[in-house]
Formats: structure tokens, C-alpha cells, sequence
């Protein structure tokens, strides 16, 4: 039996943005978050149809916790994959977990590798500490220890409590010149990301 956790209040809030449909967004976030989830139900299907990501990841954790509606993991993926080909990284991270456990898909590190990826790049910083733990373990990808120490040192400096100590263990095991390594791509990937930082 698989362990599902619903996603809590701080989570959505970070997801939903200000546009002029928000309203209707919001009102179906605290729907959910109270457990009212029909009628999150009715204030996020008519958005996802119109092809609102933020609805759309909504409608996907619904169908994934079986909240309102049975829980359907084709369901979850169709509504994850169209917020996660708009670049919402909160869907792109919930579809690896999907294929990291095999969950209504075919487990594939590979695939999972490649959505924790992306997640990572749009700086969610859950996908970058799972992508950093896929590349000290080779899950998905060859195993590459500059490259984890790399995302642990990014998810660590963007607050991840987690890959804080995931990365201090790490480097006592790496040389000076990997440890180098990993710092200077960090911070190449910190400077090349303020705009999307100062977004968050």
C-alpha cells in the first residue's frame, strides 16, 4: 500500500499566482485545504479545462489522493503532465515521484530522473534535493557526485534544511577540487537564476 500525504496550506499558497481569475483559484484552495473538496472540485475543473496550470495541478492531487473523487492515477498524470508542459515544477515534481514509485505508470528511474530534472531547473527545491539524491546514487542517471553535491549545496541555500546536512556529509567525502567543482556550478546556477529566485 502506498503512503499518499496531502499537501498542506503553506504548499498551495506558493502555487497559486494573482491573476484576475485568482479568486476562484483561492477559493477552491481553501476548499481543499478545509476538506471541502467538492467544492474545489467545481472552482478548479472549469479552469484546468481552460487550461489554467494551477487548476490543473489541483485537479491532478485530488485525483492522486483520491480527495472528492476516486483516486485515479491516469487522472492525476493527464492533469499533472498539462500543468507540467506549462512549466509548473510543483506538477513535473509530483509526476517523478509518480514514476520514482511506479504509480499508475510503469516505474523508471530514468523517467523520474527526468522530471525531478526539470522541477529542479524551475527551482523548486524538494525536486532539487531528490535530483541531488538520484546522483549520489546513481538512480537514473550514471552516479556523479560533484553533480549532487551541486543541487544539495543549491536546495541548502534556498532553505532546505535537508540538504543542508545531505551536503556537509558529502563534501567530507570529496576532494578539494570536487568540492570546488560543485561550488562554482552552484553558484553559476544561483547567479543565473536571481529573476526566478526573486519570484519565489
Amino acid at each position: 500500500m502506498r503512503k499518499r500525504t496531502k499537501i498542506g496550506l503553506a504548499v498551495l499558497a506558493l502555487i497559486f499566482s494573482t491573476a484576475g481569475w485568482s479568486a476562484d483559484l483561492a477559493k477552491g484552495q481553501d476548499a481543499y485545504n478545509s476538506g471541502d473538496y467538492q467544492t474545489a472540485l467545481a472552482e478548479w475543473q472549469p479552469l484546468a479545462k481552460e487550461g489554467y496550470a494551477d487548476a490543473q495541478f489541483g485537479l491532478g492531487l485530488m485525483f492522486a489522493n483520491g480527495f472528492g473523487v476516486t483516486l485515479n492515477d491516469d487522472q492525476a498524470l493527464k492533469w499533472y503532465h498539462l500543468a507540467a508542459d506549462q512549466g509548473h515544477a510543483q506538477a513535473q515534481c509530483n509526476i517523478a515521484v509518480m514514476f520514482a514509485n511506479g504509480w499508475g505508470v510503469p516505474q523508471s528511474s530514468e523517467e523520474a530522473f527526468k522530471w525531478y530534472s526539470l522541477a529542479a531547473e524551475a527551482g523548486l527545491t524538494q525536486a532539487q534535493f531528490s535530483l541531488a539524491k538520484r546522483y549520489s546514487k546513481g538512480l537514473g542517471i550514471e552516479k556523479d557526485s560533484v553533480a549532487a553535491l551541486r543541487w544539495f549545496s543549491i536546495a541548502a541555500e534556498l532553505g532546505n534544511t535537508s540538504a543542508s546536512f545531505k551536503r556537509d556529509a558529502l563534501a567530507e567525502k570529496l576532494s578539494a577540487a570536487e568540492v570546488a567543482e560543485a561550488d562554482r556550478l552552484a553558484g553559476l546556477w544561483m547567479e543565473n537564476n536571481q529573476a526566478l529566485l526573486a519570484s519565489h
